[in-house]
Order: C-alpha cells, then structure tokens, then sequence
C-alpha cells in the first residue's frame, strides 16, 4: 500500500522499537480514555510516529491505512482508489473512520481522511488530533525520493503541490495541537514533541500571567489567583497597577521550526507563531485560525500583508501600514476585539477604553466595528486622543470610523495625560465597581498594555526576518538590526520578544523623536521625567513620555522582580525619576541603542530619500530612518519599520517635499499629493474614509478626570441600557 511505502522509506534508518526506552508518560495518566489522533499529509511519517508513541505510552495503536481501510475493503487502498476514482474513494474512507471505536489509544490517520467532515467529528469526539505540520517543499522532496507520484485528489488538473497547498485547509481546520517540522529531526524526536505538545494540551494551568509588580515570581503559584491568557485580555491591567507577563517566559523555536516558515505565507506564520503564545484552552486551534483569516483578508491591500522592500544599501523597509486604517496598529486591533470577544464572558457587556496618540484610535475603532452585530450589542469601545495633539488627517479618521459601538473624545491636553487617566480610571475599584453593579458592564483596555495588542505584532518582526531569508538577502541564522520608531515601547518590546523566540536579531535600535526621554535612558539608565514638557511634533504617534511597555522590558531584564520593579514605577510616579543599577543597564545596552532626529532632521530624510528613490516615508518612518543612518554599523541587513502610510501626515509630507504651503482640507491635501503619482500610492482607505466623513463632529472634553468618568457613564446608558 502507499501507506507501507511511506513506512519503509520516511526515516533514513529503521527504527528499533525495542531499542525506545519507556518515557515516564503513561497512557493512563497522560491521555486517560482520549485518543491520541495523529494526521498530516502523505509522507509526514503518522504510521512511523504513531507506533513509537504507541510504544512509549504502551496503548494500542491503529494505523488507518492498514488496520482498518484494507481490513475493511479486503483489498489494498491503491486498488481501491484506481476501483472507485476520487470522489468516491473519499466517501467509502470515510464511512470506515466512521465505525472507528477505541479509546486510550494512538489512531494513525490517512493524508485524505481529514477531508471527510462526519469522519472527523466522529474521530474528534473522543480524541486529541495532532497535526504534524510538515513544510510542502518537504513533502514534495518525500514522495519524489519515494517515488510516489499520485495521491487521492490527483486525476482533477491539480498538480501534486496545488492538492497538498489545499488539503492544508482541513487540517487547520481539525486539529487541536500543532507539532512543527524542524529540519533533519529523527522519527523518535517528533514522536517525543508530540507527548510534549499533548502534555501542554492536557496542562493549561501551566500557562499562567503575573503581574510586573508582583512580589511573587514564576507562575502565579494560588490556583484560584491565577490568571490565564483569556483573564488578561479581559482586565488588561493588572489589579496592582502593573503590566501582565507570561509567568514562564515565551516560548522558544528552534533553528529549524524557523527554517519551516520561510516559505509560509504571513498568515500561515502568525498562526503558528500565535498557536504557541496561547493555549489552546483559552483559544482553540481552529478558532485562531478564524480569526487570523478575518484580520488578514481582504482588508490589507497587499497581498503580502507585511511586504519587506529594499529602500538603499543594507537598509530595508518593513512595510506595516497596509492594513485599512494605513498604520502599523492594525496588525494588533484587526485581531485583537476578535480575541477578545471570544475571551470574554457573555454574561457582562463591557466598554473598552483606549488612549491614542494618533493611529491607535481610529485602528481600534476599524477593529471593533467589524465584530458581528450580536457581538457590537454586548461590546463597545471608547478611543481619548489629545485634542490638538494628532495630525489632522488622523482626527478626521477618528471621528469618521465612530460607529454604532465605537466613540472618539477629544481630551485638552496630551497624550500623557489621555493613558494616566485611563489607568487611574481602572485602578478606581469604586468606580469601576459601581458600572458593574448598576449597569452590568466592566472596563477592559485596548491599548498595548493589553497582552493581546503585542503578541500579534511579534509575527510581523519574525516574518520579515524570514522574508529576507527567502529573497536569499541573508542565511537563516545571520544577524539583522532593526530600527523602530518608538514612543509607549510596544512594538520595539515586540521585537525583544521575537528575538527571545529565537529570531537572530542583534540590536534594537530605538529611534526617538524630540521627546528624546527613551534615548536618554537608553543610553544613561535614568529615566528623568523633572522638567520635561512633551513637545508637539510632525511625528505625533511618538510624542510620548511615559512609555507604558517599557515596564514589562525591565520586568525581563531584572529576572521577573516585581519589587524592584514596583520601587522603579513608584519613584518615577512620586518624583519623576528613577535609575537602573549598573548590571541591569548592562544587560539594557546588550539589546538596545538609541537615538533622536529633530524636526528638521526629519524632513530633510523625507526629501532626500524622495529625490534619490522616488519613495516617500512618513515622519515617523523618516525618524527611524535618520537614527538608523547614524547607528548602524552596516556589517548587517537593518530592517527599518515603516509604521505608517505617508497619507496620514500630508502637510507635513507636503511641506518637505517642497510642494506647497497649503491650507486646505485633509481630502485636499490627499488628492494633491495623488497628483504627484507617488511610490507608494496614496491610502485607498485614507481617501475613502475622508470622503465618506467631511462634516462629522465628535465630543471634546476637559483634561479632568472626574469628567472623562461622567463620558464614560453617559456612554454606557446609552448603548447598553
């Protein structure tokens, strides 16, 4: 049979079973009465697999293939299949999963069964199915060696890669638990990380978050305190005031599972990637999957979803301002209300709250609009931005995507005082106490503060390694720089965390703008808040001096001490400043460089990189890109974020490309610069939204607390109540 060619040929050597010591697992103890259900393509080693963790876990083991289909038919399943062709091959294995009964046991699935969707309910019921994901190029590799040139599928004008590129979509859809492919790996050693991958499974306990501030470390030790990764997303900030953490750190990849996603497309890598950061407990497989293809359909207006370009020498862009709101935040927020409308309980309504410092607001607007109807009913959002403190064209966009569950409030001051606000509101136990019991409804955060808002921006900074690898610009394994725009810390910590997951960045270069008190301590270790004023600038998204994130980077480096972390925050609250000892600096500038570019720095970038390449950056692009040229020492790829599209900032865009001083409206100032053909073109979004919302007008509020308490209660009565 195929199945027995695949056997004998799968492994460079036969496996000695006598040879398999017994691991400590028992089948009793590690999967009761379940099944362990082993499915993947043709040439992914599920017999070979099966009967090792069969021997491991000393339980039976069915090998579909043989054991039941051949059993079944009294004949060979490539007879049957050349008997009854395609169509029907497919339905008769299916009607043989079908009167599959066994428990404790290891059931080997065929390549097709999974495209039978009665089979697999029936498999699924009692059992734990485990996808051994195996990249398309390797398998192909497999059959050819095996000389294997037909699967169930071929004969309808599909090539032997088009039929496995689309069963991948059945086994997304099935699977509970992923076992990635990581190069050259023996047939013990998948069998292995499969009873590791069942193990976490069975074990969600095992991934709890604590709090920045806690006094404890590692997982939150009390099983009625502990919070897991649908807590979080729900409260957002920690009862203490701190920031929640993955009590056991991230996870970790090796070289070759990496390997495995170079020729993945985006979706595919944030999938796996994502599958690993949350548990399946909070968040099954196949309903991750969902959400992943929502957020990055058709949405995005590159096909790519985060397109790697090369601007001039060792520098590349990482193009994050594709998605409909043309910044970097959509990556998190066409995600984020998905997971979180899924996370959070049904028995609540709750009003999300989220400061903006420009693109934040209308992204987390876009994104909780699109939830389904049943979900705006139970869900709404509220978005504070500094009144005079974002560009216009990024005010215009706010107030256009208000929608039956999402509000924009201008606040009269700045951005600083927008997230203290929303944190001393949470913190506000009366208060947020009195919403609960008198209008049923709890507070949750959507800034990036929330757990939820960074893990899905660790995927754009592993793919555009891997994308590099696969334009051959650079072996997997040599080093990159990266360089970022950065104000509240969010997206350069993402960066730090997908190096910790194995992707072989060297520095993060933190790029500031004239709010420079990062690079300082950057560079100092003293983060000195006494005498500063933040100070409007063309690059708004940055204008921040109370960088949220930056408490779960020192949360990293000082080994999870939540006290030390608390006395840091306490003092920069009651002084305005505090100091990192000298080992914590060190361990600091192991990972981080810094630097700042001044506004005219800023739009001489902008010209000059016009006039030499013909593509225009944004300010906070432009920003980065001054702070790269200085601080890099070009012995490596450096790979620049581009966090927003131009469009969003055409005045300034206008102004040092030496076009016009203009005073005219933002759909104006967009049409203006279309004229001008521009690489790349303007934002089809941009322009759709402006001209849809010319003449909407928002609320303004004071820069008092108490009173962005009564927007919030009047909000709540009149959507909820």
């Amino acid at each position: 049979t195929l199945s027995s060619m695949y056997l004998k040929l799968m492994f460079s050597r036969p496996v000695a079973f006598a040879q398999i010591g017994k691991s400590w697992f028992s089948s009793h103890s590690l999967i009761g009465n379940k099944n362990i259900i082993l499915m993947g393509p043709p040439g992914a080693g599920k017999t070979t697999v099966g009967r090792i963790v069969g021997q491991k876990l000393d339980c039976p083991v069915i090998d579909v293939d043989d054991d039941v289909l051949e059993t079944t038919w009294n004949m060979s399943v490539s007879e049957k299949l050349q008997d009854v062709g395609n169509e029907q091959f497919l339905e008769e294995e299916g009607k043989a999963l079908l009167k599959i009964s066994a428990s404790g046991s290891v059931i080997s699935l065929t390549g097709s069964n999974p495209m039978h969707a009665a089979g697999m309910q029936h498999v699924k019921k009692n059992g734990i199915v485990v996808y051994l994901d195996v990249p398309t190029a390797v398998i192909m590799h497999r059959l050819k060696l095996m000389k294997v040139d037909r699967i169930v599928g071929h004969g309808s004008g599909m090539s032997l890669k088009d039929i496995l590129q689309f069963r991948k979509q059945f086994y997304q859809r099935w699977h509970d638990i992923r076992v990635l492919y990581g190069g050259e790996i023996t047939a013990e050693a998948i069998a292995e990380k499969v009873l590791d991958a069942v193990k976490r499974y069975q074990n969600s306990e095992l991934e709890t978050f604590i709090s920045t501030r806690s006094s404890g470390s590692g997982n939150c030790k009390q099983k009625d305190s502990a919070k897991y990764f649908s807590d979080v997303v729900t409260e957002g900030l920690a009862p203490d005031g701190g920031l929640f953490v993955p009590g056991s750190g991230l996870p970790k990849f090796t070289a070759g599972e990496w390997q495995s996603l170079i020729e993945a497309t985006y979706a595919e890598r944030a999938q796996v990637i994502l599958e690993r950061c949350i548990h399946p407990a909070d968040i099954p497989a196949s309903t991750l999957g969902e959400i992943i293809g929502t957020a990055y359909g058709e949405n995005f207006t590159c096909s790519k979803i985060a397109p790697v370009r090369h601007l001039t020498g060792n520098q590349f862009l990482l193009e994050l301002f594709h998605g409909p709101t043309a910044s970097f935040k959509d990556f998190a927020l066409q995600m984020m209300p998905h997971i979180f409308a899924y996370c959070v309980p049904r028995s609540c309504n709750y009003l999300v709250l989220v400061a903006t410092s420009g693109d934040t607001g209308s992204a987390v607007l876009d994104g909780f609009s699109r939830l389904h109807d049943t979900d705006k009913q139970r869900i709404a959002v509220m978005s504070f931005f500094p009144e005079d403190g974002v560009s216009q064209i990024q005010k215009s966009q706010m107030i256009g995507y208000q929608k039956e569950n999402a509000w924009s409030v201008g606040v009269k001051s700045d951005f600083d005082f927008c997230q203290t606000a929303i944190k001393q509101i949470f913190t506000n136990s009366d208060y947020t106490g009195f919403l609960t019991v008198e209008y049923g409804t709890a507070l949750a955060a959507a800034n990036s503060i929330n757990w939820a808002r960074l893990i899905p921006q660790v995927v754009y900074h592993a793919s555009a390694y891997l994308d590099l690898v696969h334009q051959d610009i650079i072996a997997f394994g040599s080093p990159v720089d990266v360089c970022i725009p950065t104000g509240n810390f969010g997206n350069i910590l993402a960066a730090l965390y997908a190096k910790m997951m194995g992707i072989p960045i060297r520095k993060c270069i933190c790029a500031s703008n004239e709010n420079n008190v990062l690079t300082d301590f950057i560079r100092t270790g003293i983060y000195d808040l006494r005498g500063r004023r933040l100070i409007p600038t063309l690059s708004p998204a940055v204008d921040i001096l109370k960088s949220s994130n930056l408490e779960r980077y020192l949360h990293l480096i000082a080994n999870g001490d939540g006290q030390l972390v608390t006395q840091l925050y306490n003092q920069l609250e009651n002084q305005g400043h505090f100091q990192l000892q000298k080992d914590l600096l060190e361990k600091l500038q192991q990972d981080l460089v810094a630097g700042w570019c001044s506004e005219e720095d800023c739009l001489a970038a902008i010209h000059s990189v016009y006039s030499t390449t013909g593509y225009i950056l944004d300010t906070h692009t432009a920003v980065a890109k001054v702070v790269a040229d200085r601080l890099q020492d070009r012995t490596c790829p450096i790979i620049i974020s581009s966090t927003a599209h131009y469009s969003k900032f055409a005045p300034a865009i206008l102004k040092a490309l030496r076009i016009a001083e203009i005073k005219q409206s933002p759909l104006s100032q967009l049409h203006l610069l279309n004229s001008y053909s521009p690489l790349p073109p303007v934002h089809w979004g941009l322009l759709e939204t402006l001209k849809k919302n010319e003449n909407e007008d928002h609320q303004i509020c004071a820069a008092d607390t108490s009173m962005l308490m009564s927007r919030i209660e009047a909000l709540i009565q009149n959507h909820f109540m």
